[in-house]
């Protein structure tokens, strides 16, 4: 299988057997969401991985999904609101509710509620309860007007569709949960609310602060996001539509179509994107999705997705394990109705760098002469993402000397992370020791070889070869 299966951990998987459960029914990220969990939870679930992945000689890479500004009400003491169409609402801060008769919903963000319009959307528990800004009372208090019924509880999501949030999206909480996530070994970090380059800038600096450096993915569930996405590409390393709050700043007829050009502008910059949110939602509570939820797996793999992820299904659902082989499965059928329909490898249209046509040549010369893989020596991982991006139909094995590299390029579709045997001097000789070696080949087997030849008292060149080799 080329694409990437990631598992939320929580609850129902928090200990070894259900974790390699997971692993066994065919899931290789497993992300650990700090919006909820504490530091002894986490550490423990980062040893039960790291002790799988020795045993079992896979690559298991750990996603961080930092929490960011996730906006919520406040609990002020008058429990659920029970809310009408037509009603008129308040929204305010704590204490502006004194002496009010009105049903006031809180919100512990004065810069928010500045910020708010007349003619502004809020939406409510995940857009459940929708209402419209109709006017102001004062600078910490507006009126609204409920467009739907529905309950409205203390302490849920609360959301501002279409507007810029004036909050930054590395917090305070996050930063903390930066550093303990870079003090326990994860691999990869999750930025939620993206809404600019500058805040995966914001996270680099981070992260330089702390001594380390980890890829990172940006989350888009922003308008703002979509707007900026050419620019975010450029800094960040990954992407996640992030379809759950997205589809609360969107109209949700638009979701299909922003999710399509998201995957297209990540593909074509060589760059992993994750598709997340409800995808075998159904699965929480039954062994078999919904006729919808499978196809929605299956066409955001045919999109291009490198990864598709499981949120709820897996860390609180009754049928985790179920939940990750059935979107193999899916995902299976779907690669296979790829290769049928695709005439092969993608070209790399209107890229110029050497590198992007050196990557098509190797995918169309193993397409050409039935290769049984494609076998790159890329010590930064950027090769292989390129192989990647060509979605050949053979397994781009990755070998790479550094730990680091081999956990994000585990992110990428149809990459096998592999250590190269570093008694060989040359990236090459390297690749045909680990091809010679593999039992994944047979004698006999032929594979496209990329790597890195460099010139007499060079020390590192770019990938510069391809060649076929036989074992």
């Amino acid at each position: 299988m080329h694409t990437k299966i990631i598992a939320t951990l929580g609850p129902a998987t928090n200990d070894e057997d259900s974790v390699r459960a997971l692993v066994e029914a065919g899931a290789r990220i497993f992300r650990l969401n700090f919006s909820h969990g504490g530091k002894e939870g986490f550490i423990r679930l980062v040893d039960i991985i790291r002790g799988l992945e020795r045993k079992l000689g896979l690559t298991l890479s750990i996603l961080q999904d930092l929490s960011g500004p996730k906006i919520r009400t406040c609990d002020i003491g008058r429990g659920t609101l029970e809310i009408s169409r037509g009603d008129v609402v308040l929204l305010g801060v704590p204490g502006q509710e004194e002496g009010r008769d009105e049903p006031v919903i809180c919100l512990d963000l004065p810069v928010v509620i500045k910020s708010l319009k007349v003619g502004d959307t809020v939406a409510l528990s995940d857009g459940m309860l929708q209402f419209h800004v109709t006017g102001r009372e004062n600078d910490l208090l507006v009126k609204m007007t409920a467009e739907n019924s529905g309950i409205a509880p203390p302490r849920k999501g609360i959301a501002f569709p279409g507007k810029t949030t004036p909050l930054d999206a590395l917090t305070a909480k996050d930063k903390v949960d930066l550093a303990l996530g870079l003090e326990i070994g994860v691999d990869v970090v999750a930025m939620s609310y993206v809404q600019s380059a500058d805040d995966i800038c914001a996270l680099k600096a981070e992260m330089r602060q702390l001594g380390k450096t980890l890829p990172i993915i940006a989350k888009l569930e922003r308008r703002g996001a979509i707007q900026n996405l050419q620019r975010i590409l450029e800094e960040t390393d990954g992407v996640m539509v992030a379809r759950g709050d997205l589809g609360l700043e969107c109209e949700l007829s638009d979701i299909p179509a922003i999710q399509k050009r998201i995957i297209n502008a990540c593909n074509a910059a060589g760059k992993p994107v994750i598709v997340a949110t409800q995808m075998l939602l159904s699965m929480v509570s039954s062994p078999l999705p919904t006729r919808a939820e499978a196809t929605d797996v299956a066409n955001a793999i045919l999109d291009g997705a490198d990864c598709v992820m499981l949120s709820e299904e897996t860390a609180i659902g009754k049928y985790a394990d179920k939940a990750v082989a059935f979107m193999r499965k899916i995902a299976q059928t779907a690669e296979e109705f790829h290769f049928e329909s695709s005439p092969g490898p993608r070209p790399p249209g209107d890229q110029e760098h050497p590198a992007r046509f050196l990557a098509y040549a190797a995918a169309l010369l193993a397409q050409k002469t039935r290769s049984k893989a494609i076998v790159c020596h890329s010590t930064s991982g950027a090769t292989a993402r390129i192989l990647s991006a060509c979605r050949p139909k053979q397994p781009v094995y990755a070998l790479s000397p550094d730990a680091r590299v081999r956990h994000f390029t585990n992110l990428s579709w149809g990459v096998v992370p592999e250590a190269p045997v570093e008694s060989e001097d040359s990236h090459q000789d390297r690749a045909e020791k680990f091809v010679c070696d593999s039992p994944a080949f047979a004698v006999g087997d032929c594979v496209v070889i990329t790597a890195g030849q460099p010139k007499r008292n060079q020390i590192q060149s770019q990938t510069n070869v391809v060649k076929i080799f036989e074992k």
